[in-house]
């Protein structure tokens, strides 16, 4: 890596990892952790890890989005969609064991991968690396969380609203399917498809093959609501 894309590097892990606010990161502490780590690639159904291997390293994604899945065939559950800033597999890194899902590109993915070898010893070294680092984790699992939480107190539409404003992309697209939005929700397919028939009716979606268009942010945050 150059200088300049180095440099270009380090700007960007300051600003997008963890709260940039909360630990600011030096210099010594952004070349640490930008030499802890290395810039890998992945195209469209290609795999950052897959569950049940060893635990060997964490993926920072860098830009594009990544699907999380459990089991295989027909026993295969979709249980997450990440994106830019997300931090994978260091729960079981940091526990020295085997990835509990699969990470799985759609379309294509740059992520920064640390290796454990490499990446505990600067921890130890930099207190505001680890402490970001424990701010990215506590930000995924808030979501968690509040995902669980509206499971259990918003009606499948108020859900399926919920869902379709976190997923949406700048061109106003969520590219999820009806099976993968019902596993994310716990919920049936059909349950998926009628509430998207109500969303569409009162004019806050649009439906197309494996995508959902959000043509009123405002009436589709109404029903996140309820």
């Amino acid at each position: 890596m150059d200088a300049a894309a180095s440099q270009q590097h380090m700007a960007w892990l300051a600003r997008s990892f963890g709260r940039p606010d909360y630990a600011p990161l030096n210099v010594d502490d952004l070349r640490a952790i930008s030499g802890a780590g290395e810039l890998v690639s992945a195209e469209n159904d290609a795999h950052l890890f897959r569950e049940g291997g060893e635990a060997v390293a964490a993926y920072l994604i860098q830009n594009g989005s990544v699907r999380l899945y459990r089991g295989s065939g027909r026993e295969r559950r979709v249980i997450a969609r990440v994106g830019t800033g997300a931090v994978l597999g260091d729960i079981a890194m940091f526990a020295d064991s085997r990835y509990h899902s699969s990470a799985q590109a759609i379309g294509d993915v740059t992520a920064i991968r640390f290796d454990r070898d490499r990446l505990l010893p600067e921890l130890g070294r930099h207190p505001a690396i680890c402490m970001r680092w424990l701010v990215a984790g506590l930000n995924q699992l808030e979501d968690t969380q509040r995902r669980v939480i509206g499971l259990l107190r918003k009606t499948a539409r108020g859900r399926l609203a919920e869902l379709l404003l976190d997923e949406v992309d700048r061109t106003g697209t969520v590219t999820l399917s009806q099976s993968s939005m019902a596993t994310l929700l716990g919920i049936t397919r059909q349950t998926v498809n009628e509430a998207l028939g109500d969303l569409a009716a009162e004019g806050a979606v649009e439906t197309g093959y494996r995508e959902v268009r959000v043509v009123d942010a405002q009436k589709l945050a109404a029903a996140a609501d309820q």
